[in-house]
């Protein structure tokens, strides 16, 4: 959002005295007379040009700081034009005043009227506009949130509402909101906004604009404080009696099945082709998770806004939890449908849009659901599960060598985004599964496979690359086609006893992948991490990339959790303490409820990080204390990863190991400990990669 001086450099310069306007006929006048229309003022004052309009015919009136930059334009064309003297025919003659593309009708099937040139911000970058003066600033050299390009979305694709109906948006605008119930916030949202996003394919749908309320503005509103009433905050929302929930219905607008809650979307059925439905996120509900976005919900609405709307522009608009939003991101990037023409009458109807995973549900094969699936339930299968998760192993205290334990430090190691690394190039079954006896093992069909690795013989130093615990396999069991391709590339023959396999394939990720990996690299190059810094500079710049700017850091922090939620959601399981084993949840109606796209994920990730931990035991002799999904303890004689990462003579270090930078499946500093820290945890049983960084590293799960 802009600050107060770039809004003095707007208007020239603002007077000290207390800001005392004109009545609204004469802001008008005065702005007629010079020749000036309604969405140039709009644009100088970074605000809409209904809210000019508002200005003008008593409606609303501007607040600080936009007050002050109004009524020092204002003097000045009063002294050019005074009203007594002044000759109207002789003023320059202003042009009609286009209308904001937000403005005019919805009605069914009826596209928003927008004028041929659409009233939108310069194209030089735009500083964030004002905030509230306890509110912090970033540097001068950071980015600014990109004005939206799309006519039809002036405003971006977010405000956050305050109590005083001021709506922050992106890329430095305030709009004036006078809405004073949910009902009438809907209709201002989609008829007067001018907010939304347009669709990331060309066969999606346009986001929904999002309204995001702070304590203040739910109150206003008719919203309680807090939600109470159910034992878990996901499940929380409004009775169907309260008043707010009348109101909408009353307006004849509908809510989804998940009620009004933190997440709340109301809409009303499309007709043609125009949406109308918009998106809430209650602030004091905890809509923002504190763990994805840290210190966001403490931030002033500006500042929120300039958050959400980072995000909204590097990944989607957030939908829900940065969970939802990663999973509604594979489905936006890959829509199900697509026009195709129907070859028998020549029309165009809805088909399937190939690479996608379609529009209907599909049950998982029986050792890729979870025991409590009604497939598992309702068919009595006892043959056992895919068990593909992230590493959790700590080597055994008695392999410790009396070298490694006098060694000063342990030195954490931890993998960017492992998961959207793994994601990469990855083929994933598109089709249902079909099974098989004794099938022969193909490293590129996506599947399941029965295998009995028990006999395999591994250095007991690194973890089994075949179990999530790291221990050898006790017999037959079931494996993602990455686990046993891995097996395959360390020399062993892969004989299956049965498989389920997916005869269509394709590599659905790819474009999630790509829209992640872009906005994760560009916001940590925006923190001053980026792709050219030594190893030495890397390291300093991560060691104090959260200090240069918390709202960006918030933004890093929320892409990271948007990558390991998404993943986690393809295998959702069912909430609530009355569910029963065999009934169906809600999230078995999604397309994207496929745990065994979600086991690919995993099974890639961890066999990448078992390939790089051979290759340093090879390259360097060291093996790992402890391995925690993407993080890697170390022994070390000195106290940064640059004392025992193995480098060439060319001073660059050797492929296949773990490497230094930025990228998602390069490794940072996690955290360092003395080795005697480190020792005695393991001793205890517990994992030093779990503790290594200190502080609440305890709770991270990895990425």
């Amino acid at each position: 959002m802009a600050t107060e001086e770039e809004l003095f450099a707007n208007i020239d310069a603002l007077l000290e005295e207390e800001p005392q306007l004109p009545p609204p006929a004469e802001r008008a006048r005065l702005r007629e007379a010079a020749g000036i229309t309604q969405a140039r003022l709009a644009v100088a004052l970074k605000t809409s040009t209904q809210t000019v309009k508002n200005y003008e015919n008593g409606r609303s009136e501007p607040k600080e700081p936009r007050l002050s930059a109004y009524q020092r334009l204002l003097n000045g064309w009063a002294a050019k034009y005074p009203a007594h003297g002044a000759d109207p025919a002789a003023a320059p003659a202003a042009p009609q005043s286009a209308p904001a593309t937000f403005i005019g009708p919805v009605a069914s099937g009826q596209e928003k009227a927008a004028p041929a040139k659409a009233p939108t911000p310069p194209a030089t970058p735009q500083a964030p506009a004002a905030r509230p003066a306890t509110s912090s600033r970033r540097p001068a050299s950071q980015k600014a949130v990109k004005p939206a390009t799309d006519p039809r979305f002036p405003h971006g694709p977010l405000a956050v509402l305050d109590g005083d109906g001021s709506a922050y948006g992106t890329g430095g605008i305030v709009l004036d909101c006078p809405a004073i119930t949910v009902p009438e916030l809907v209709e201002w949202t989609l008829n007067e906004s001018g907010l939304g996003a347009p669709k990331l394919n060309r066969y999606g749908k346009d986001s929904d604009p999002l309204i995001v309320l702070t304590a203040a503005a739910a109150v206003k509103l008719g919203l309680p404080q807090r939600l109470e009433g159910h034992e878990q905050r996901r499940s929380l929302r409004l009775p169907e009696d309260h008043p707010v929930v009348k109101q909408v219905a009353k307006a004849k607008w509908q809510l989804t099945q998940r009620g009004f809650g933190p997440w709340a979307r109301i809409y009303r059925k499309a007709q043609g082709r125009e949406r109308q439905c918009v998106q809430l996120a209650v602030l004091p509900w905890d809509a923002l998770d504190e763990r994805s976005w840290p210190g966001v919900s403490e931030m002033e609405p500006a500042d929120i806004a300039r958050v959400l709307g980072v995000y909204a522009q590097r990944v989607i608009t957030p939908r829900g939890s940065t969970a939802v939003s990663g999973l509604e991101l594979m489905t936006a990037l890959r829509p199900p449908t697509r026009a195709v023409r129907d070859e028998a009458t020549g029309n165009w109807v809805s088909g399937h849009n190939p690479g996608s995973l379609g529009t209907e549900p599909m049950d998982p094969a029986p050792p890729e659901a979870t025991p409590e699936h009604p497939v598992v339930v309702n068919s009595g299968w006892t043959g056992g599960f895919l068990n593909e998760e992230a590493y959790q192993w700590v080597r055994p205290v008695n392999l410790l060598t009396d070298e490694e334990c006098t060694l000063p430090y342990a030195v954490g190691l931890d993998l960017n985004t492992a998961f959207l690394a793994a994601a990469a190039r990855l083929a994933v079954g598109l089709s249902a599964s079909d099974h098989f006896h004794a099938p022969k093992f193909n490293p590129k069909i996506p599947g399941s496979w029965l295998v009995d690795l028990s006999h395999l013989e591994l250095d007991p130093r690194l973890p089994s690359p075949f179990t999530p615990d790291g221990t050898r396999p006790t017999g037959p069991a079931w494996y993602q086609t990455h686990t046993l391709a891995y097996a395959q590339e360390l020399g062993y023959n892969v004989h299956p006893i049965e498989a389920y396999l997916r005869r269509e394939t394709g590599a659905y990720l790819d474009p999630w992948h790509d829209r992640l990996k872009t906005a994760y690299v560009d916001t940590l190059a925006d923190l001053g991490v980026t792709k050219d810094l030594t190893d030495t500079e890397f390291l300093a710049a991560m060691e104090r990339h959260k200090q240069v700017d918390p709202a960006l850091t918030a933004v890093l922090s929320a892409i990271k959790a948007t990558v390991k939620g998404g993943v986690g959601k393809l295998r959702e399981r069912p909430q609530g303490k009355h569910y029963k084993d065999g009934d169906r949840w809600p999230a078995l109606e999604r397309p994207t409820w496929r745990p065994d796209i979600r086991a690919a994920v995993i099974s890639k990730a961890r066999v990448n990080m078992h390939r790089k931990l051979g290759n340093m035991a090879k390259m360097t002799g060291l093996y790992p204390l402890a391995v925690l999904s993407d993080c890697v303890v170390y022994p070390s004689p000195g106290d940064s990863p640059l004392a025992f990462l193995p480098y060439a003579a060319s001073g660059k270090l050797q492929p296949g190991g773990f490497r230094l930078g930025p990228t998602p499946g390069l490794a940072k500093l996690e955290g360092v400990q003395s080795m005697l820290w480190a020792v005695d945890l393991m001793e205890q049983g517990l994992n030093p990669a779990r503790h290594i960084k200190g502080g609440d590293a305890v709770f991270d799960e990895g990425e």
